[in-house]
């Protein structure tokens, strides 16, 4: 599985992420209020951003999410932990600017990365902060159910091949 292809929908881009990109997805995870019900809050500050960029990076499975309007990177996700003795991926690590919330930027981004996974794996999960409700009403909305608790205070949610969001237009 090509864990960084270049996927492209009618609103978004999503392509693989550069180390040139930092100062840009920085602008947009700059936003206090992006990270109020994650796990890590002070995300917003540059030198916790720097983890996760760094992060990113390291994972050789992060996007730069691309406004195809502006140009402009909004945000970015991830595909992770891609498990081939058990045909299972992650895709998570997702930050959008605030004015794409709740719109259709995340579900064509989602589409998007779930129409390449499930061509390689029968299970697509997504590991969210147990009290990140926004995050929990996105994935449920995209067709995730819930699939495990966590003792480290997450919950699992999974998209299979039979029950998986159309594909992206």
């Amino acid at each position: 599985m090509d864990l960084q292809p270049a996927l492209h929908g009618t609103r978004v881009d999503l392509r693989p992420l550069h180390a040139d990109d930092f100062d840009a997805l920085y602008r947009a995870a700059s936003d206090p209020l992006i990270w109020e019900q994650h796990p890590e809050r002070e995300r917003w500050k540059p030198e916790v951003f720097r983890r996760y960029f760094d992060g990113a990076m390291a994972s050789k499975g992060a996007f730069a999410i691309v406004d195809r309007a502006t140009g402009r990177i909004i945000g970015s996700t991830r595909y992770c932990n891609w498990r081939p003795e058990v045909s299972e991926v992650e895709i998570g690590w997702t930050f959008l600017e605030r004015e794409f919330w709740g719109g259709a930027v995340n579900g064509e981004m989602k589409a998007l990365m779930l129409a390449h996974a499930l061509r390689f794996v029968e299970r697509v999960v997504f590991v969210i902060g147990e009290n990140n409700w926004r995050s929990r009403k996105a994935v449920e909305k995209i067709g995730g159910r819930l699939f495990a608790t966590r003792d480290d205070g997450k919950v699992v949610y999974a998209i299979t091949r039979p029950t998986a969001a159309p594909a992206a237009p």
